[in-house]
């Protein structure tokens, strides 16, 4: 069944033998590390007429939707929206324990 090693050709005897994991060392090593995209920390102006434009654009909105266009985090996107619920801004549609949609208002 498994016999004995393959007799290697003159060719593969004469190449220099490279181990494969130094090649993948070489290409990490000269690629630049990915740039990591960094979230917002604080919650966008409410008052702000360029945050009320971009929420007029939106037929429904989701704290993942919000925390996309904002470039916030998901549990500060939360936190706005209900602040916009309290306000009376925005609307709570539906949703269960996971998901929330509101609407706005008006």
């Amino acid at each position: 069944m498994g016999g004995g090693k393959k007799k290697q050709s003159l060719k593969q005897m004469t190449k220099p033998k490279t181990p494969k994991a130094d090649k993948r060392k070489e290409r990490k090593a000269s690629a630049p590390p990915p740039a990591k995209k960094s979230l917002g920390l604080t919650m966008p102006d409410i008052n702000s007429k360029k945050v009320l434009g971009e929420l007029k654009g939106l037929k429904v909105m989701t704290p993942s939707s919000v925390a996309a266009r904002f470039n916030i985090r998901l549990s500060l996107a939360k936190t706005f929206l209900k602040e916009l619920e309290r306000r009376k801004m925005v609307e709570y549609v539906s949703g269960g324990k996971n998901l929330k949609i509101y609407k706005l208002s008006g």
